[in-house]
């Protein structure tokens, strides 16, 4: 075992870097923990050693936000999805943690589906960009908008696996069905290679007999892919982006940064 080189009190083992491994994130309802699950999945790579890139497609920035100053992104992942001559590679930023780069957003991304309608190549405009990059980031992590439209559909198609988080409340299934003929949608044709990885639940109360309900219900309908590893509902969670740091360093003793790192494991090993 060795330390990473920052707050955080997690020992980082560094493990062979394998195949390229790109994890969209990806539900269309908001505030299910998205954002902070592919913060706290991207960091926890980076940690371990792995080289990895966090693609912001979420036109509000909230993961660029947590690494990045945005006075310092002078151009986005719009940039080099709408214009041919600018490359991935001209718009990535080096986070402050080692290991862990940042494609970042800003929220002109919101106009990218009207900028490319009637492309024929809209669809892949974001897996052609990946594509030169894997080599330096074997690892992505892909944070999607709250929606089903075409950043996810880019999104979908550029993954090799896709990581649905579902909060612990009453309405946790609702617009799943919708969420999941996307994914059928995008296997029959432009990524039939594309693995659902599994489904997160994130913001648990395991205190209440609703939440318990709620989780026996997510695995019903879900069994072995849901992961093992809950989040659980956490005032430090919630308060980390805003001091622009992940759970690892923000609050490395934390329950939130345990759960996180224990996901990251599982998505290790079912890669």
């Amino acid at each position: 075992m060795i330390w990473a080189n920052t707050r955080c009190n997690v020992p980082v083992p560094r493990l062979t870097i394998q195949l390229p491994v790109i994890v969209a994130i990806a539900n269309q309802k908001g505030g299910v923990g998205k954002t902070t699950t592919a913060i706290n999945l991207a960091a926890a790579l980076a940690l371990r050693g792995r080289r990895t890139l966090l693609i912001d497609l979420d036109p509000q920035a909230n993961s660029t936000m947590t690494f990045l100053d945005m006075g310092l992104v002078t151009r986005s992942v719009y940039d080099a999805i709408a214009d041919p001559q600018v490359t991935l590679k001209d718009v990535i930023l080096q986070s402050p943690l080692e290991n862990l780069a940042v494609a970042p957003s800003r929220i002109a991304l919101a106009k990218l589906e009207a900028r490319l309608v009637g492309e024929m190549d809209a669809h892949f405009r974001l897996k052609d960009k990946l594509e030169p990059v894997l080599a330096d980031y074997p690892n992505v992590v892909i944070d999607c908008p709250p929606t089903l439209g075409l950043l996810t559909v880019n999104a979908l198609v550029a993954a090799t696996h896709l990581l649905i988080p579902i909060q612990s409340s009453y309405f946790a299934l609702e617009g799943t069905d919708d969420l999941l003929e996307t994914i059928e949608k995008v296997r029959m044709r432009p990524n039939p290679a594309l693995k659902l990885m599994g489904v997160l639940i994130t913001m648990h109360d395991k205190r209440t007999a609703l939440a318990r309900d709620i989780r026996g219900q997510i695995q019903r309908v879900f069994g072995s892919k849901v992961f093992n590893t809950v989040i659980t509902k956490s005032v430090r969670l919630e308060e980390s982006p805003a001091y622009k740091e992940s759970i690892f360093t923000f609050a490395p003793d934390s329950t939130g940064a345990s759960e996180y790192y224990r996901l990251c494991e599982e998505v290790i090993d079912r890669v």
